[in-house]
């Protein structure tokens, strides 16, 4: 696959469509045409019926992602007006990240750090070597965060370990990550992509129209109760019990047999 930067890596390898930083020789900082190349991907990985994982990993083994590129940020990050127009920019990618229908995962190896650790969150699972670390160093550098981002890490880990990220600015190993739930899993490095593609073979065997029903039940949850769509919750459901999978699933159980979904 061509991919729109090539800082961004695009592959497709069965069911798993993966996402790579390619950024390597500054452990994979993103780069505004990073943040630009991010929507692109994921749109075509969703239209492909064949991925039903998405998996997010950095190039290399010493970093998910170390943050964004500070080197862009005089040009880029200096006055309200270039700051205003790369936190639009990076929105878009992350709302893609959020809101694709198919399950994603973050595959975490070395440093995940700032912008890093946002993008992380973004996806609905994030599985990390042992080795890996975290830190969100904004209070070292001045920045504020956007209220969307801070709210993610809070919903997530808690308010407590939110305030404790951000005062700090230090580094949590992947077992304090583990701990405080930023994490779902943390193992050997030496496992961590064998284990990851073995997660993916288990997802993709499953009904793709109940686990988009899932996430999208789960984002409405997270809103405030004013902004919850009652209507568009019981309607993921309906689709559901409206689909030739369901029937699949049913006749599967009763002839004791592996279901083959197909996302209908």
């Amino acid at each position: 696959m061509i991919s729109p930067s090539e800082r961004m890596i695009a592959e497709k390898d069965g069911a798993i469509g993966w996402m790579i930083f390619n950024n390597p020789e500054r452990r994979n900082a993103l780069s505004l045409d990073m943040w630009q190349a991010m929507p692109v991907i994921l749109e075509d990985f969703e239209r492909d019926g064949a991925v039903r994982v998405v998996v997010l990993k950095g190039a290399g083994d010493k970093a998910f992602i170390s943050g964004a590129d500070i080197s862009q940020f005089e040009q880029q990050r200096s006055s309200p007006e270039t700051i205003a127009q790369y936190d639009a920019i990076a929105e878009v990618a992350n709302a893609k990240l959020q809101q694709i229908r198919k399950p994603t995962i973050a595959m975490i190896r070395g440093f995940c750090i700032g912008g890093g650790v946002g993008v992380a969150l973004q996806c609905d699972l994030r599985i990390a070597a042992d080795n890996a670390r975290f830190g969100v160093p904004a209070a070292r550098l001045g920045l504020g965060y956007r209220w969307a981002g801070v709210k993610k890490l809070a919903d997530l880990v808690g308010p407590s370990f939110a305030k404790e990220i951000f005062f700090t600015a230090r580094h949590f190993s992947a077992a304090e990550a583990l701990a405080m739930g930023l994490i779902n899993r943390a193992l050997p490095e030496a496992e961590l992509e064998s284990y990851v593609r073995d997660y993916c073979a288990l997802i993709a065997e499953n009904a793709p129209l109940t686990m988009e029903a899932v996430k999208g039940v789960v984002s409405e949850l997270a809103k405030p109760g004013a902004e919850f769509d009652r209507a568009h919750c019981e309607a993921l459901v309906a689709r559901c019990f409206a689909s030739r999978d369901y029937i699949e699933g049913r006749r599967a159980f009763m002839e004791k047999r592996k279901p083959a979904f197909t996302g209908s």
